[in-house]
């Protein structure tokens, strides 16, 4: 099976949305700060061992943890999570939900495991973030 991967310039193109569509500071600005940090979530991306879903951890904790964006990281790491799952024709158990948005601070702050990323992504069921 061919995996499709996403090209820096499809995650800068979901940034812009994601900061269009998601708005949630009036200073959200769509800027690209680290094209290298980019370019190297998605080469380990291609070069992880295993599935869809496992690629998928390191497509959205990469983007989250790197920050190469000015505003909206963890809204792009979704976007660009979601299409890469149903891009390679599978399905995604999360639903578009503002609820998702704590699961993602937690990815950022190393509060879940892959294993618990991996069957959020799956089944859309995750224990609460709690600081």
């Amino acid at each position: 099976m061919r995996v499709v991967y996403p090209s820096v310039e499809t995650i800068v193109e979901y940034n812009e949305l994601a900061l269009n569509l998601l708005k949630v500071k009036k200073s959200d600005k769509s800027a690209l700060l680290n094209r290298i940090k980019l370019a190297s979530v998605i080469d380990a991306c291609r070069k992880k061992k295993g599935d869809i879903f496992d690629k998928a951890i390191v497509l959205i904790a990469g983007i989250i943890k790197n920050h190469p964006f000015a505003s909206g990281n963890r809204r792009t790491a979704f976007i660009t999570t979601k299409d890469f799952i149903l891009s390679n024709n599978c399905s995604i158990g999360v639903r578009d939900d503002p609820d998702h948005a704590k699961v993602l601070l937690g990815i950022r702050e190393g509060f879940y495991s892959q294993e618990e990323i991996k069957k959020w992504l799956q089944n859309g069921k995750i224990k609460e973030f709690k600081r």
